[in-house]
């Protein structure tokens, strides 16, 4: 085990055997217990540490002393390597988060090792110098964060396309900083020196977090989304942290996009194009049926859901609309109704609702019961909304015809993410991947250019209202105290 961990790391990656073995006689087994400190910021440091199993906390004392965690080390991973070559003092204070294992070699005992093995000097100094350039990028980056006297946005879960578009709408007016990490416990620390956080709809901002955010004088958290059921808005609200949203960066995408999975999923187009990639031209399986005159059940009458309702409305469709208000309207093809009138009597379901406790799982079992038989289920919402499991018992039965998924409730783990090296754990998402009759595109009913922009655009300008001292009831798309 030893062995194996010694050669993920560079320095030592390149020892020959014998070198390995006299580096591993070198090292002693420490083991700590929850909460043990290993070494103490500005203490003199004597040992390098490797991890091998648990995880150490990297603790820097911030504004006012307090301690600020910064980094996690796994096993695997490396302290004090400066440490082995002269005593150094401590940059930070390593603290066990649990039970942890770990090897550790002295500075003496590291001299005598290379005395016998002058080839580790050789490695130690090509690893030194990369560290050295790495080391003075960030302090240039963190002078260059003292003297903008701009201000300073964080940005978690970002991607290519998020940092294109809000560094065209910025014109250099705020300091941005991208990460692509999302936001949690364990990448909190990233925002320290910041004013704001920008969110994204899988970043974890709950208690612990918000509490983190504003020990660190983090003052607004902006949500580039419409959702923000991810944020405890109650500590947000204790301890007067602004909170805004993009309630609607672009309803024609979300709802252009239902639509697309309607069609794909009753033209079977996915399966056609696939069938003729290996010039397979049979149309054997792939009979449709006509939208004209079919009706359409539209849960949530938001602007995304009258987005749709027109779109359905263009296709000569019925559509049946379900709102907590109900409206009248004009269009003699299009009237509210009451769920169970739209579940009994829809050819296709499609969810546009908010998750509120009360539309958790508005998809269910018992629902599902009521429904059409071969009925079309789209769901561009929130994946919270569709109870998965009796999803999957309804596709199975024959009861539900289709479904389009473009968010999924235990998506966190692997939408926006590249996973394709890895096991798919989640037993229920891996099984609707594997119908023909699904379609899961990742959550990607907001990705056009015109709503990439509107996103960036309303939450810069969320951003500069709270520089202006908006807040709260003056802000435009403000969540604060207004819906909390």
């Amino acid at each position: 085990m030893l062995e194996d961990l010694l050669k993920k790391i560079e320095v030592f990656s390149s020892l020959s055997p014998a070198a390995l073995t006299d580096l591993k006689s070198q090292m002693k087994l420490v083991e700590l217990q929850d909460g043990a400190i290993l070494c103490r910021e500005g203490e003199a440091g004597h040992s390098m540490h490797l991890v091998e199993t648990g995880e150490l906390s990297v603790i820097k004392h911030g504004k006012d002393n307090a301690p600020v965690e910064i980094a996690r080390l796994k096993a695997g991973e490396v302290a004090g390597i400066m440490s082995i070559v002269g005593d150094e003092t401590r940059s930070a204070t390593l603290r066990a988060s649990g039970p942890v294992r770990l090897y550790e070699i002295s500075h003496d005992d590291f001299q005598t090792l290379l005395e016998r093995n002058p080839g580790i000097a050789q490695s130690m100094l090509r690893v030194l110098s990369r560290y050295l350039r790495e080391e003075i990028e960030v302090v240039a980056q963190l002078r260059t964060r003292d003297v903008d006297s701009r201000l300073k946005m964080a940005f978690f879960d970002s991607k290519p396309y998020t940092e294109e578009t809000f560094i065209e709408k910025n014109a250099e007016k705020c300091a941005l900083r991208f990460y692509e990490s999302r936001l949690s416990l364990d990448t909190v620390s990233l925002a320290e020196g910041f004013q704001v956080v920008c969110a994204f709809v899988n970043d974890t901002i709950d208690e612990p977090v918000v509490r983190r955010l504003g020990s660190m004088g983090i003052q607004m958290i902006a949500m580039r989304c419409a959702g923000y059921n991810n944020v405890d808005l109650k500590v947000c609200k204790e301890l007067g942290i602004n909170i805004a949203n993009v309630p609607a960066y672009s309803p024609h995408a979300v709802a252009e996009h239902a639509a697309a999975l309607m069609l794909t999923l009753n033209r079977k187009v996915h399966r056609a194009h696939n069938r003729v990639r290996e010039s397979n031209f049979s149309l054997t399986g792939l009979v449709g049926f006509d939208m004209f005159g079919k009706t359409v059940g539209v849960i949530g009458a938001g602007k995304i859901g009258q987005c749709l309702i027109d779109i359905m409305a263009g296709f000569g469709c019925n559509v049946l609309v379900y709102d907590r208000v109900a409206r009248e309207y004009t269009n003699p093809k299009i009237k509210s109704a009451p769920l169970d009138e739209l579940f009994a009597t829809a050819d296709i379901i499609s969810l546009h609702a908010p998750l509120f406790p009360e539309t958790h799982h508005i998809i269910n079992a018992e629902s599902i019961a009521r429904m059409k038989p071969g009925v079309m289920i789209i769901n561009t919402s929130r994946g919270g909304l569709v109870d998965a499991h009796a999803l999957v018992d309804g596709l199975v039965s024959g009861k539900i015809g289709s479904a389009g998924l473009d968010v999924y409730e235990e998506e966190k783990d692997y939408f926006f993410e590249d996973t394709s090296d890895m096991i798919m754990k989640d037993e229920t998402l891996a099984r609707l991947t594997t119908f023909n009759n699904v379609i899961v595109t990742g959550h990607m009913a907001f990705l056009t250019r015109e709503a990439l922009l509107n996103i960036a655009d309303v939450t810069l300008s969320n951003v500069r209202e709270f520089q202006e001292g908006k807040r709260g009831y003056e802000m435009t798309n403000g969540l604060w105290p207004k819906q909390a």
